[in-house]
């Protein structure tokens, strides 16, 4: 006998078993992913979302910290068609509802036919097909959440590392591997709130801004873009995944909501310049459709959405994917090498108007 229930937006309810109990509502998005789930389940851009796995066995190689991008599980619940106890015991631990034993390829083909959907989930004993659907009416849009940053960026600013350049990084969801990935060439990282004002990003005169990866929609990082549009041509900046929306959207770009996103560690990238196509890690569900005063220089070959920008002139450098590769493969770990070199330290200190 089923004890959990998923009420899709479809007005489907779809059975399965309950792994980790509870209710929970979010936005029911996929991962192709067949490793690094302990780093896609603690990745805070999945906040609010329910994450569904398209490899059907998740857990077979244990839970370890050490693998962790942040200090929780952020998806609002879990889907998989088989969670193994160790995850589903972490995941109990965490408060975070999770289901098994259902056939995920349909959900998948769902989102993928439909789009990224509501749902509701009920999991645990006293679970009903009633209770998953007052989950799912209660279920904001993503464009909604409005107090997203809030959920997942640092409250005060944090320091890491001691090296020679200075990194102002605006944690908008960042994964702890960006910071470790520029800590190890050499950076003095600068963690700041994702609603950092210009004054006191100024009083910190940094040698580059970086925007970080986050969840949601893009728009609802005002603080972020009104940063970037205050700088830009006085600091280099360089951003990933929704840095990298936020930052064209402060250039006179503008961002969309894709139909399902991409998720998963094999994404074909084309780099427009050298003609080589690397794989790539990623997770977001916007996009950039049009870069403003950025340069398009890479692509995604499925879909042709804007994979990479940049502007010579004014010392920009972003990237849609995750080039920290955690989970994933390496291909693009030069990114960072390349964010790196724009430092300046002769250049005159940054004032805010």
């Amino acid at each position: 006998m089923s004890d959990a229930y998923l009420a899709l937006e479809t007005g489907d309810v779809v059975e399965a078993n309950a792994r980790a109990p509870g209710r929970a509502r979010g936005e029911l998005v996929f991962t192709t992913a067949y490793t690094g789930y302990e780093e896609s389940l603690t990745d805070p851009s999945y906040e609010a979302q329910v994450l569904t796995f398209a490899y059907p066995l998740i857990g077979n190689y244990g839970v370890r910290e050490d693998r962790f991008e942040s200090d929780r599980v952020h998806p609002s619940a879990v889907v998989a068609r088989e969670l193994t106890d160790d995850v589903a015991d972490w995941l109990t631990e965490e408060g975070v509802p999770a289901v098994d034993g259902l056939d995920t390829r349909d959900l998948v083909l769902d989102i993928r036919e439909g789009g990224a959907m509501k749902v509701g989930i009920a999991a645990g004993p006293d679970a009903t097909p009633e209770a998953a659907r007052e989950q799912l009416a209660d279920c904001p849009h993503m464009s909604d959440l409005t107090d997203i940053g809030s959920r997942v960026s640092v409250p005060e600013p944090e320091v890491h590392g001691d090296g020679d350049v200075d990194v102002a990084l605006v944690d908008c969801g960042a994964k702890g591997s960006i910071v470790s990935s520029l800590v190890e060439r050499g950076a003095t990282v600068h963690v700041l709130p994702y609603d950092t004002t210009p004054a006191e990003l100024a009083a910190l005169d940094p040698d580059i801004l970086f925007v970080s990866n986050g969840p949601g929609d893009p728009a609802n990082f005002e603080a972020a873009e009104a940063l970037v549009g205050e700088f830009v041509g006085d600091l280099p900046i360089a951003g990933i995944c929704l840095g990298q929306q936020v930052v064209a959207r402060a250039l006179g770009g503008a961002t969309e909501k894709m139909d399902f996103g991409h998720r998963g560690v094999n994404q074909p990238v084309l780099d427009y310049e050298s003609k080589r196509v690397v794989m790539t890690t990623q997770n977001h569900g916007y996009t950039v459709a049009d870069p403003g005063k950025l340069e398009v220089t890479q692509i995604n070959v499925n879909d042709d959405t804007p994979e990479g920008l940049d502007s010579a002139e004014l010392d920009v450098i972003t990237r849609q994917y995750h080039p920290e590769a955690n989970p994933g493969p390496h291909d693009s770990l030069d990114f960072f090498d390349d964010v790196l070199a724009m430092a300046d330290c002769c250049r005159t200190p940054v004032t805010a108007d």
